[in-house]
């Protein structure tokens, strides 16, 4: 029997992570949720802690980044399978959960990637054109623990699991997520400073990534 965990970083998303903490804690096979508040200040922890006797609640002093935040939930638990999730995710239900789960407690792959489909124009475009970068993702907690020098950049987690699984030639299941969909960061910010703050992390992440695209099998 598999030991589930998931991970969920979340930076100032108060105001949204309470309906992704309902779909999480509502998976039976989820037996702890980690929620990282990375230097949020809007009452994120706060709102967590609330949530339910499932979820443990970690704070960060400083806004480190998403790779930081997901490596410090990975560290604070024993799970031997887990779960990565945005907080910010908009019509995640229980069942969109399970399905992702799905592949990796069956035996079918070390790692399963959901990919955004009839959410959101921009959002399931930009997950067609680079399914590596979607954060949703089931994996062994085997698999993370054989990749070398895991802490590798702000994204280093995703990023780091993207280029192993690809350099051994591991299969990666992609799980179809319909009607599902995130808040991009220029709503939550304005047009320019979320445009700014998004081009921020696409330099991030390609800057880390020796791979240009992923592979589907």
């Amino acid at each position: 029997m598999e030991f589930v965990a998931a991970v969920i970083p979340a930076y100032n998303e108060a105001e949204r992570i309470g309906d992704v903490l309902s779909a999480v804690c509502a998976v039976d096979e989820i037996a702890e949720i980690i929620v990282v508040s990375d230097g949020s200040t809007d009452g994120t922890a706060e709102v967590a802690r609330k949530a339910g006797p499932k979820v443990k609640v970690l704070e960060l002093s400083s806004n480190q980044g998403k790779g930081a935040a997901l490596l410090a939930g990975v560290h604070a638990t024993k799970a031997t399978a887990l779960v990565f999730l945005d907080a910010d995710l908009v019509g995640l239900t229980p069942k969109h959960v399970r399905g992702l789960l799905r592949p990796v407690l069956t035996g079918g792959t070390l790692m399963a990637v959901a990919v955004f489909a009839q959410g959101r124009l921009a959002t399931d475009l930009a997950q067609k054109i680079a399914p590596f970068l979607s954060g949703q993702r089931a994996v062994k907690r085997d698999l993370l623990e054989s990749i070398p020098e895991l802490d590798v950049s702000r994204f280093g987690v995703e990023v780091a699991l993207t280029q192993y699984v690809h350099e051994q030639d591991i299969a990666v299941v992609h799980v179809p997520w319909h009607d599902v969909t995130h808040v991009m960061k220029e709503e939550k910010l304005g047009l320019a400073k979320g445009f700014g703050a998004r081009l921020k992390m696409y330099h991030e992440i390609i800057s880390s990534l020796k791979l240009p695209r992923s592979r589907n099998k």
